[in-house]
């Protein structure tokens, strides 16, 4: 195993080499000022670091050291810092652990006491590493694709686990970048069709006039430039599942053909006279309000309660507390290994600013800016700029009635010049 890290701050040289001699077990990294102590802190960040608070320019007061702890604690807040200070001193040592150090020991040091210290810190520090780990684990989901530690995700992914070996038509309701094609996925490779197709269709994606032929297929000369027979996602899906993505966006014409479908299990291709008995799964999924669709009249309410036996509803990135800091994470550990970085975690600015977003594209969202993040970012650490995302400060609105005012002209300009297509 590799050798813990221990960064020494001292300008003393004699001292410098009696610490080198004392901890044969760590990786000794030495500075002697504070530019040298934060450009360790940030390139290594180690777990311990044993302080003098008498640093140049400085070395008979303390501000340097002080100076030096805030700094070092702001680049690598779970470094424990062991203040080594002079006789008399204590004041200040106990000020230092104010600022956030984790000890102190009085010089002139002895060595024993010191090696205990140091020890106590590196173990904490692994224990509390330990810990953050097993807190950002995802807690245990029956869905491989699916990483969360959310109660209301988990109970989705239960549902699904439930629902799999029932053979009956599910309707998953969601936001787009959910993940609502991964839980049908999942509602097929739990039960017993696993070993038989999954078709997928976007209802959405075709334009209308190929959906039919999409799914249900259609004959040599059923129409002009159809060739060939061709065989529908339908009749592909035999003895599996169909997903039908987006099914709220499906044309009227083909509601009616497809519920005669889900009531029969029978397809006739296009030009085709000869009926076709197929065993089929139908899954489906939308971001649309189907009930408000059926009250506009665009949506067919038998075909809606046809294939809503189940409805499994998933919630939106922004409302699994917790998920979006471990998906980040998750993310991050990914990209370094496809892309083969080495990005560590992130600022406290990217933590806050991706707290603070109200993911509109769900992990779908998360999962780009976090690959371009992972590609782009010049430093060990994400920070807000390479997420692309606002930070905190300049997301929260300007409180004052005068900015406030100015921001409500500016957009009433902008809707005119807009409305006038720029011409004044």
């Amino acid at each position: 195993m590799a050798k813990p890290k221990l960064l020494i701050v001292e300008d003393d040289e004699g001292l410098c080499s009696q610490y080198r001699w004392a901890f044969p077990a760590c990786d000794v990294l030495l500075a002697h000022n504070r530019q040298q102590a934060v450009a360790l802190a940030r390139r290594e960040t180690p777990p311990v670091a044993i302080m003098d608070l008498g640093l140049p320019p400085d070395p008979d007061g303390v501000s340097e050291g002080f100076a030096t702890v805030e700094e070092v604690l702001r680049i690598a807040p779970r470094t424990k810092i062991v203040i080594a200070t002079g006789n008399g001193a204590r004041k200040n040592a106990l000020k230092a652990i104010g600022l956030g150090a984790y000890d102190f020991c009085e010089k002139t040091v002895e060595i024993e006491v010191l090696r205990t210290i140091v020890d106590r810190a590196l173990n904490l520090h692994r224990l509390e590493d330990e810990n953050r780990r097993l807190s950002a684990a995802p807690a245990s989901s029956p869905i491989e694709r699916i990483v969360t530690a959310s109660t209301s995700m988990l109970k989705a992914c239960r549902d699904i686990e439930k629902l799999a070996t029932a053979n009956v038509p599910v309707l998953l309701l969601g936001e787009s970048g959910t993940g609502k094609e991964a839980l049908a996925a999942a509602l097929h490779e739990l039960g017993p069709r696993a070993k038989q197709p999954f078709v997928a269709i976007n209802c959405g994606a075709i334009p209308e006039n190929l959906l039919e032929s999409e799914l249900f297929g259609h004959e040599r000369g059923a129409f002009t430039g159809a060739v060939k027979q061709t065989i529908g996602k339908i009749e592909n899906a035999h003895k599996g599942t169909l997903f039908l993505d987006e099914i709220g966006d499906l044309p009227h014409p083909l509601q009616v053909k497809l519920l005669r479908f889900l009531q029969d299990q029978i397809v006739e291709r296009i030009g085709g006279r000869q009926k076709i008995q197929v065993d089929v799964r139908v899954v489906s999924a939308t971001n649309a309000n189907l009930e408000e669709k059926i009250a506009q009249g665009v949506f067919r309410g038998d075909l809606f309660y046809r294939m809503n036996a189940v409805t499994v509803r998933i919630p939106p990135l922004r409302e699994r507390e917790g998920d979006v800091a471990l998906l980040a994470n998750y993310f991050l550990s990914r990209f370094n290994r496809e892309f083969n970085r080495n990005i560590r975690g992130f600022t406290d600015a990217a933590t806050a600013a991706l707290n603070a977003h109200d993911w509109p594209g769900n992990v779908r969202e998360l999962e780009n800016r976090m690959k371009r993040a992972v590609v782009m970012a010049e430093s060990r650490t994400v920070d807000v700029t390479d997420l692309e995302l606002a930070s905190v400060d300049e997301a929260m609105p300007d409180l004052d009635l005068r900015a406030a005012r100015a921001r409500g002209e500016r957009e009433v300009l902008r809707a005119a010049l807009t409305r006038s297509n720029n011409t004044s």
